[in-house]
């Protein structure tokens, strides 16, 4: 991987953190409708017959909490004031387990540390969708940072996809330096 390139990646990265932080990514207005219907949003095809049969997002996602970012939906909210009750399984045999479990990741340079919440993940996810193949249950046993996470590596797999992108900085960088937890040292 080219150096330069990475470095111009997280730059904007912080620009960008910097720049929400200032001037804030309040939720959008309701009457600004984030979603357009199936047949103008450029994915769907507008000349299939059957998007009749499809609901239209706006719909359905306009009476859930909203977002200011991403899918415009705060999905942890919904869950937790009870608007879905998502399937964790689709096997009846499939153990599912909730894990209320912090991880603290300390080495991210001069940026907040990342406190990692397993309860909100694991509400809606079993451990296997990410362990072992994302992430190893051993601590530290991975390197990774924003440049594979932005390219839809790690935690990139759901945050940009169907979580809140991994451009809302302050919500993963979460956790200020204190004196016992030093800033990681630069190459």
């Amino acid at each position: 991987m080219n150096r330069c390139i990475a470095k111009q990646v997280l730059a904007a990265c912080v620009t960008l953190c910097v720049a929400q932080t200032t001037f804030g990514a309040g939720p959008v207005s309701q009457a600004n409708s984030y979603w357009l219907p199936l047949a103008q949003d450029e994915l769907h095809d507008p000349a299939d017959t059957s998007l009749h049969l499809l609901k239209n997002p706006g719909k359905t996602l306009s009476a859930l909490p909203r977002d200011g970012a991403g899918n415009q939906v705060n999905w942890v909210k919904a869950l937790d004031n009870n608007f879905i009750n998502p399937r964790i399984n689709l096997r009846a045999d499939t153990q599912v387990e909730v894990l209320d479990l912090d991880i603290l990741f300390p080495d991210t340079g001069e940026m907040n540390m990342v406190k990692f919440p397993h309860k909100q993940h694991t509400e809606w996810l079993v451990c296997s969708n990410c362990h072992e193949e994302i992430f190893k249950y051993k601590p530290r046993a991975i390197k990774f940072g924003m440049f594979e996470i932005l390219n839809g590596e790690y935690c990139g797999r759901c945050h940009g996809a169907v979580a809140f992108p991994p451009t809302e900085c302050n919500r993963c960088h979460n956790m200020p330096r204190t004196s016992t937890v030093a800033p990681a040292k630069a190459n």
